[in-house]
């Protein structure tokens, strides 16, 4: 029995398009530090830079530590870094199948229009392609009008009747303090 890819590994999407002057690989160790950068400038981006609790450690335990949760790529033009994507494995009743979560696609603004945005997008549904995966999503605020046109322009479409809904370590906690109101009869 052939035993199939892992969360992180990624198949096919260390080769960067060539003649486009950039490359995306998939991230090791090493390329922590500049993720926690760019992590940082995307919260700040998204206004969200309150909510950041990421640290070197926590993310090196993350993707790279004995059971990896996630995935990352990194793309670089001329030896700078210039973008990072985050994905990791889902699944879905409804297809039967794990499918694949972008987590984050981020490029600097610097490196903007150039094609690597979708790169990045193209190489993450490229491994869940190779891992026989039923589904791509991926979240975008909704203020976010030039991302919306870019993943609408791919093809991609919003999901409004669903509602996201999320709970911090701190709500979560406050879950099971809360009494079981649960009975069986």
């Amino acid at each position: 029995m052939s035993s199939s890819p892992s969360p992180v590994e990624t198949p096919t999407a260390s080769a960067g398009r060539r003649g486009t002057g950039f490359g995306i690989v998939p991230a090791t160790e090493a390329d922590v530090p500049d993720l926690i950068e760019m992590i940082g400038e995307l919260a700040r981006f998204e206004g969200l830079s309150e909510e950041l609790e990421v640290t070197a450690d926590s993310l090196r335990a993350a993707m790279f530590g004995r059971h990896p949760a996630a995935g990352a790529l990194i793309a670089r033009i001329g030896g700078e870094v210039a973008g990072y994507a985050v994905y990791y494995r889902t699944f879905s009743t409804f297809v039967g199948r794990p499918g694949i979560f972008l987590e984050d696609l981020y490029v600097r603004p610097s490196f903007r229009q150039g094609g690597l945005g979708r790169a990045l997008l193209v190489a993450v549904a490229r491994i869940g392609v190779a891992l026989g995966d039923g589904r791509f999503e991926w979240i975008a605020l909704r203020w976010n009008e030039s991302a919306l046109r870019f993943y609408r322009g791919l093809g991609a479409r919003p999901m409004d009747d669903w509602a996201l809904l999320r709970m911090n370590r701190r709500d979560v906690a406050q879950l099971l303090r809360t009494p079981n109101h649960y009975s069986h009869d």
